[in-house]
């Protein structure tokens, strides 16, 4: 009787523990099954780069995005769509792993985050309505209103050009091209490629004018010290540039290679 109480108890004790380890796995399982997702954050609202189309939100970051999770392994995730001006808080915050939004690398922004090799390169365009005969160059602007989108690199850019209380900010470069027409402002600062986009696909009436007012190069996100996935993201980028993908994801929102290298 008492060699069988034994063995119930020792029974009853493994499988407790055997119970114990089953729960110590799932832990594991879950947190394994977080660490393989790419959780990435865009505005949704910076066409072609990342818009929504059907309910959908698309474009040319949104696909060098899910290419790079691929590559490192991980399921991608879009947060999307997040004011512009507020995704790097939420990264610093921990919402995200990744900003995939068009930032400009800027050394003010280094200060509080990291930034891959630049995917892309292009530069602050000045825009206006096609009407518009009196702004040829950034000399013109003095005293006159200009839109720009709020948190990018072109709002200090704007307000050096201008009258203090002349530039108007906006959440998405299309809204603010629009408004060209309306005449709330008298032009826009955005990138080039994003008004040339404007221009032949929304049948905008408007222009560039003058020569870009500074060359910017654009960065994927991370958070500051965040060595291990940063590796890993430009490892990606430079095997996607070296085997055509690249090329191939920007030809088809761009009809051209806009790494610029």
């Amino acid at each position: 009787m008492m060699k069988m109480r034994n063995v119930l108890l020792a029974t009853a004790m493994l499988a407790a523990m055997a119970l114990l380890a089953g729960c110590g796995d799932t832990g594991t399982a879950d947190a394994n099954a977080s660490a393989e997702k790419f959780v990435y954050a865009n505005s949704g609202a910076y066409k072609p780069f990342s818009f929504d189309e059907g309910g959908e939100i698309v474009g040319f970051d949104v696909d060098i995005a899910n290419e790079v999770a691929k590559r490192i392994g991980r399921e991608p995730v879009m947060q999307s769509p997040v004011p512009f001006d507020a995704l790097i808080q939420g990264l610093k915050a921990g919402k995200y792993d990744a900003l995939v939004a068009s930032h400009g690398i800027t050394d003010e922004r280094k200060e509080v985050v990291d930034f891959s090799r630049p995917y892309y390169r292009s530069g602050a365009q000045i825009f206006v309505v096609d009407s518009n005969s009196s702004i040829n160059a950034a000399s013109d602007l003095a005293g006159k209103k200009i839109g720009v989108v709020k948190a990018s690199t072109y709002l200090e850019l704007a307000n050096s050009l201008t009258d203090q209380g002349n530039v108007t900010t906006y959440d998405s470069d299309v809204i603010a091209l629009a408004d060209l027409e309306t005449g709330r402002v008298d032009a826009v600062i955005t990138d080039k490629l994003v008004g040339l986009i404007a221009k032949s696909g929304s049948g905008l009436p408007i222009k560039a004018v003058g020569d870009v007012l500074q060359q910017d190069e654009m960065g994927i996100v991370v958070q500051k010290g965040d060595t291990e996935l940063m590796s890993a993201i430009n490892t990606a980028l430079d095997a996607m540039i070296a085997d055509g993908t690249y090329e191939e994801i920007s030809i088809r929102w761009f009809d051209e290679n806009i790494l610029g290298e």
